[in-house]
């Protein structure tokens, strides 16, 4: 009697997963021609897309037991900001058509206003990182931006298709308003599934080039992450870095990435770079392959021979252990050492981005 009772408990909880999963948020797995376009990737072998260096999920000498224990039990007493985050919200739907801005959002979030043409990266406004209702809330104060916020936009790029750079609400909402998409191989399968026209969609593997109008020419590059929006999909779109030329500036969107070679290459082909983009939050020695420690961000900026540099993945969700300012903190300390200039807004500051001599506070000083 014991051992059905405990089957059928089982067996509740497999249906319930399988229910869950099958939520239109969790997106689609490749089939058919798409799975047999990923399949003729240099960079899909084992039935997954691979890292150019070998990256395991956790560090050497690290269990998942350990991994497990640590993020229970160790996590920092400042996970998050016990106040409001502070912010200035900037009109984007009234800005200067001359204007050559940029509009942090939070973690990696941003929108770009540069040559004429609208801008946005990797948008998540719903307030949450996770499928799971209420798992990784947004910090207070850092929601302050919505779809309706947002003008038409000429580009959007998606890194991955991470819960916390591809969200389903947030996509949905700014639909109407997308004229194009930018994104890795196996993504736009997600994008398609929610009603996205294909004509719209540049889906591409690393290394290749896309010759947008006026100027406007992007690299699809390489970074050293991993991808998945649920138990069958892991690693089956490509994650992305981008190089971005315009008329008049040159600027790296980093999306999630371990320190690699990779950065070295690619500033040695496609720098130096007007401005970095690189994520500085959410690591952890126990994954320090998949996400750069705040020194490694240093290292990879004067590899890519920025000339300024942009921190993001920081200041809204807690997906990591350590203080929510921390990141910032410490590669503030690394850049300034390196004498590389860091930019470091408010959420919804507006970033002048051919003004050199633009100051920012160290305003996560004044939150607690």
């Amino acid at each position: 009697m014991v051992l059905i009772v405990c089957l059928s408990v089982l067996l509740t909880i497999f249906l319930l997963i399988i229910l869950f999963t099958n939520k239109p948020d969790f997106g689609k797995v490749p089939k058919d021609d798409a799975l047999k376009r990923i399949n003729e990737s240099p960079n899909f072998r084992n039935n997954k897309f691979q890292n150019l260096s070998h990256t395991p999920d956790i560090t050497e000498g690290v269990s998942y037991v350990e991994v497990l224990r640590s993020f229970l039990f160790d996590k920092s007493k400042r996970l998050k900001p016990s106040t409001s985050l502070p912010s200035i919200k900037t009109d984007l739907h009234n800005l200067k058509s001359d204007e050559d801005v940029l509009v942090w959002f939070g973690h990696s979030s941003y929108f770009i206003q540069l040559d004429g043409k609208k801008i946005l990266v990797d948008p998540v406004f719903s307030g949450n990182a996770s499928p799971i209702p209420n798992s990784m809330k947004s910090f207070i104060g850092s929601d302050i931006y919505n779809s309706d916020d947002i003008p038409e936009i000429d580009y959007l790029f998606i890194t991955h298709d991470h819960w916390d750079h591809l969200d389903y609400k947030t996509i949905i909402q700014l639909k109407p308003k997308i004229k194009q998409i930018i994104t890795g191989l196996g993504t736009s399968l997600h994008l398609i599934y929610w009603g996205f026209e294909s004509k719209i969609i540049i889906e591409k593997d690393w290394n290749e080039e896309i010759i947008l109008e006026n100027g406007f020419v992007v690299n699809t590059l390489p970074a050293r992450h991993f991808s998945g929006r649920g138990l069958t999909n892991r690693q089956q779109s490509i994650w992305m870095s981008f190089a971005l030329k315009t008329p008049s500036m040159n600027i790296f969107i980093g999306g999630d990435s371990g320190y690699d070679t990779h950065f070295k290459r690619i500033g040695e082909q496609f720098g130096p770079f007007d401005l970095a983009i690189l994520e500085c939050g959410q690591y952890n020695k126990n994954w320090r392959y998949i996400h750069s420690m705040p020194e490694e961000v240093v290292e990879a900026a004067k590899d890519l021979k920025a000339k300024t540099l942009l921190p993001v993945h920081w200041a809204k969700f807690p997906l990591a252990q350590h203080d929510w300012d921390e990141p910032i903190i410490k590669v503030t300390a690394y850049a300034n050492e390196a004498n590389i200039p860091t930019i470091t807004p408010l959420i919804g500051e507006k970033v002048n981005l051919k003004q050199e001599t633009q100051p920012f506070e160290k305003w996560w000083e004044l939150v607690k």
